[in-house]
């Protein structure tokens, strides 16, 4: 098994992963975890009033189901990331629309680039959300850092 990120890996994309029934109790229990106080994340009256049609989620609600996503990769033995060494450099989010209580996402991971860089390896991963129409929701993008030797 390699010890160190096949670059053969950048550009790969997976198979779409399954469906995501995104739940309201979720967004609530993130909501209070990262201390986002609004009640469009926990009142669904308040939500509707404002024009969405369940709870809000936050804009990094989706890292949870971005990182499950983002394991097809990690723990295929040929890309060769040893998870002990992994370091998370930085995410983002894009988010196309608001995602809320009761949406259904189906994300498929691209592995964007793998390099070398002071020693180490960093890997970019983008995980792109769409609905199950297959109309964009949001992309996360993350970068890794695998420690060298």
């Amino acid at each position: 098994m390699p010890t160190t990120p096949d670059p053969a890996f950048a550009g790969r994309t997976y198979p779409a992963g399954p469906v995501h029934t995104v739940s309201a109790a979720k967004i609530a229990e993130f909501a209070r975890a990262t201390g986002a106080a609004s009640p469009l994340h926990t009142d669904p009256a308040a939500a509707r009033a404002a024009g969405h049609a369940g709870v809000l989620a936050p804009p990094t609600f989706l890292v949870s189901l971005a990182q499950a996503t983002e394991a097809q990769y990690i723990e295929d033995p040929a890309a060769g990331i040893d998870f002990s060494r992994v370091v998370h450099g930085e995410e983002t989010f894009t988010l196309h629309r608001p995602v809320v209580a009761g949406d259904r996402l189906v994300p498929t991971l691209t592995v964007e680039s793998v390099r070398a860089a002071g020693g180490h390896a960093m890997v970019s991963t983008r995980v792109d959300l769409a609905d199950e129409d297959g109309a964009e929701v949001a992309a996360v993008r993350s970068m890794l850092v695998v420690r060298g030797d």
